[in-house]
């Protein structure tokens, strides 16, 4: 499967559904984003059951914005609906399809009750 090139209009219904998706957010302008894009390209050729996808943060400056976004290539994972992984800098392939296998072997039950834990915890 080859990457999806995500718009603002589309980007909520791809990331909040059952799932992994993995949203490379660049620019062309962008050198280190052009040289990851054959291994992003690469692992969505490997990995058909995981969603790839790439937001153009020059044609959607509001979603760029909105995920504050000052630093490109950054790397967001999303697992079923729960943003799991938001990182700057290009990734060698190796490091992707360590990053992809972290992502398969989360425990989404734990993850779901950190979060709870979390947001019940008073504030200081």
């Amino acid at each position: 499967m080859a990457t999806k090139d995500l718009t603002h209009e589309e980007f909520a219904p791809a990331v909040e559904g059952e799932g992994i998706v993995f949203v490379d957010f660049w620019a062309a302008w962008c050198g280190p984003c052009r040289a990851f894009a054959p291994v992003f390209e690469q692992a969505s050729e490997q990995h058909p059951d995981i969603l790839f996808t790439k937001v153009d943060t020059e044609a959607e400056q509001q979603l760029a914005a909105e995920f504050q976004i000052t630093s490109i290539p950054t790397l967001m994972v999303f697992r079923d609906g729960i943003l799991v992984y938001a990182q700057p800098g290009a990734l060698r392939a190796q490091q992707l399809d360590q990053l992809i296998q972290g992502a398969r072997e989360l425990d989404m039950d734990d993850v779901r009750r950190q979060i709870a834990e979390h947001e019940t915890e008073p504030s200081s």
